[in-house]
């Protein structure tokens, strides 16, 4: 549903305390968060196609909330496709920025971006109250190289970001679309990685990690195959977990069932060819 400009104020809600899920009562048109993230920011500008996302809609808590509605204007970005940016200005600096994919919680997010606060991190996902979460992480540990994008990170790639912006790629713990028939959901997948290879400059790193082994095997294997990326590990297979990507608590979990772990590490290689370079723009 889109955000209405223009609605009724609403009563203002009672104090909540930490922590606890917010029930508001919304009037009909009055966005959820009136300053926070849209609905739908693309909307209809782009074409239908099959999405590697599930967007969730889950109760948000009352810090969560406040850190949407005090933040989103400061370190948010709606993914619309109808501009291109530019991340040092996003950012206010011209660090090195890496994209990542889908941050659930965020809370591993949080802890890489306070233990390289010279690597700026635009992490995108379509789940509010982990959008709002990160948002909050962030504030309280004073992580101003965060910012939260909100919306599909295809149309962010393909029409709001440059060519060689990027100095990394992280796509932690996607969505495996297990059943055969939504294997086509995947995110890895050779047209994704080749338009991300085209955002990336010579050298980036690419790091996927995946519980589940079937999806790894996919992905080592589509990633081996493109010529725009290297494997970092001399043998052709899987990277041991690096230091700076934490142990979540759903990894630890998954961990403690007997699920198998796989990180892969591959790099950009230099450019050769500008010819498969993408439409930009409308």
């Amino acid at each position: 549903m889109s955000d209405f400009l223009n609605a009724p104020e609403a009563p203002s809600p009672a104090p909540h305390a930490p922590g606890v899920p917010v029930r508001h009562t919304r009037t009909k048109g009055e966005p959820r968060f009136p300053d926070g993230p849209r609905a739908d920011p693309a909307g209809s500008h782009f074409e239908r196609r099959i999405r590697s996302f599930q967007p969730r809609r889950s109760r948000v808590t009352a810090g969560q909330a406040d850190a949407l509605q005090r933040l989103w204007p400061l370190w948010g970005l709606d993914i619309d496709g109808q501009r291109v940016i530019e991340l040092s200005e996003l950012f206010g600096n011209g660090k090195p920025v890496v994209l990542e994919i889908g941050f659930g919680m965020g809370e591993a997010t949080a802890q890489m971006a306070a233990a390289d606060p010279d690597t700026n991190i635009l992490a995108v996902d379509v789940h509010t109250p982990g959008q709002g979460n990160l948002l909050n992480l962030a504030d309280r540990g004073g992580m101003a190289n965060v910012r939260v994008g909100n919306g599909d990170a295809i149309i962010l790639l393909r029409e709001m970001l440059t060519p060689d912006s990027l100095d990394g790629l992280r796509v932690y713990f996607p969505d495996p679309w297990p059943k055969k028939r939504h294997h086509k959901r995947r995110l890895i997948q050779p047209e994704f990685l080749t338009l991300a290879a085209t955002r990336l400059k010579p050298g980036a790193l690419v790091h996927c990690a995946t519980d589940w082994e079937p999806y790894a095997e996919q992905m080592l294997e589509v990633l081996t195959a493109h010529p725009d990326f290297e494997n970092t590990q001399a043998d052709g297979g899987f990277a041991p977990r690096p230091e700076f990507r934490p142990l979540t608590r759903f990894e630890g979990q998954g961990l403690d069932k007997g699920h198998v772990v796989n990180d892969l590490l591959f790099r950009r290689v230099p450019h050769q060819d500008r010819s498969r370079e993408p439409h930009q723009g409308r």
